[in-house]
């Protein structure tokens, strides 16, 4: 018993650290890594990105359940959730809000009947990037040519209520609300804010110095 005291008394700053850190990365924030391209070029495979986890929900430490509700996604907001259809966590951009009526007609966003403004950044053989004003918030999308175009279109949907529309910005390769459905509110973990850090896969897991620390919108 005394070991245990004496040890207690030697590391009960490291372990009150611990602890406090464990309780703020599972109930205030916490970072993520990205494994795949389907926010390309907004967010990179090999970002680590940082996630505000009471942006919407105030929850009980490692658990899922909410105690306060702190808010509601806006559009265009990049946000982390868990997918039960998928049966994992993805992180996609908010399109569609409750009560919405969306359409995608030739690569281009239709929302409550109104078509959204692009304006095209390049456009060569392999792909198209471009900017897209969402109702004020100016985002790149990627739209891969030689990637199949069925997700390129699809017909008029209303978003129920608690639910939201999401979508990735690199468009013909996001598994999305175009295969998974809409986003039930309470699969919400965090709106997702910056880039902590990026390693490149394709350069010996090197740091991209250029991504280092910068917001996900524009300003």
């Amino acid at each position: 018993m005394n070991k245990l005291k004496q040890l207690w008394k030697t590391n009960r700053q490291l372990v009150l650290f611990i602890l406090l850190m464990s309780v703020f990365r599972g109930a205030v924030a916490d970072w993520y890594s990205v494994p795949t391209g389907s926010m390309q070029p907004t967010i990179k495979e090999g970002d680590r990105i940082v996630v505000n986890k009471m942006a919407y929900d105030l929850r009980v430490p490692f658990t899922d359940v909410s105690i306060l509700a702190t808010g509601q996604p806006s559009r265009g907001e990049i946000v982390v959730f868990e997918s039960v259809a998928a049966n994992k966590r993805l992180i996609k951009r908010v399109i569609g809000l409750p009560g919405d009526t969306v359409s995608l007609r030739n690569e281009i966003l239709f929302i409550n009947d109104q078509a959204l403004d692009y304006a095209v950044i390049s456009n060569d053989t392999q792909q198209l990037l471009a900017k897209e004003n969402l109702f004020g918030l100016i985002h790149d999308i990627r739209i891969e040519k030689a990637a199949s175009d069925k997700l390129s279109q699809f017909n008029t949907v209303t978003v129920p209520d608690n639910h939201y529309l999401v979508m990735g910005d690199n468009r013909r390769n996001s598994a999305d609300s175009r295969v998974y459905g809409f986003v039930p509110r309470d699969e919400l973990k965090g709106k997702a804010t910056s880039i902590a850090f990026s390693v490149d896969y394709d350069d010996y897991y090197l740091p991209r110095k250029d991504r280092f620390f910068t917001s996900l919108y524009a300003k």
